[in-house]
């Protein structure tokens, strides 16, 4: 059964070009409700536990190094079917390959740089979450 919450991260590239605001917005306009929502950094330590999944791939240190090199904006979001509706809004990994009116499209400039991350399964949603706030941060 699917969960009504999930995890984003508005990543470094993202934050540094200024488009918090931008893409807090379209989640909202998507029908989202931001249950939690904080501003920090991962440390490297940090973000190779996040990503410990894609340690055996070529592009792990890469990923390291990028979603450390500065702040970030972590947040629960809350709706129905979540995980699901939040990938379709956030689009495809290549902003290139991305639909029109996705966070992608308008705010990534690279498979590399894609400006957000989104959990890919509820199981995901909930343990992304819990990495990045405490019970009671959670709303």
């Amino acid at each position: 059964m699917a969960t009504n919450r999930t995890f984003t991260m508005i990543k470094p590239d993202a934050v540094e070009n200024g488009h918090i605001g931008g893409i807090l917005n379209m989640i909202t306009e998507g029908g989202f409700k931001i249950v939690s929502l904080k501003l920090t950094q991962l440390t490297v330590a940090d973000a190779q536990k996040f990503y410990a999944v894609h340690s055996e791939r070529p592009f792990y240190g890469e990923l390291v190094a990028f979603m450390s090199r500065g702040p970030i904006v972590a947040a629960i979001l809350e709706k129905d079917n979540a995980v699901e509706d939040f990938r379709t809004l956030i689009g495809a990994t290549n902003p290139a390959d991305a639909a029109e009116g996705t966070i992608r499209k308008k705010y990534a400039k690279s498979i590399g740089e894609n400006a957000v991350h989104g959990s890919d399964s509820d199981e995901n949603a909930a343990i992304e979450g819990a990495f990045h706030f405490a019970g009671r941060e959670q709303f």
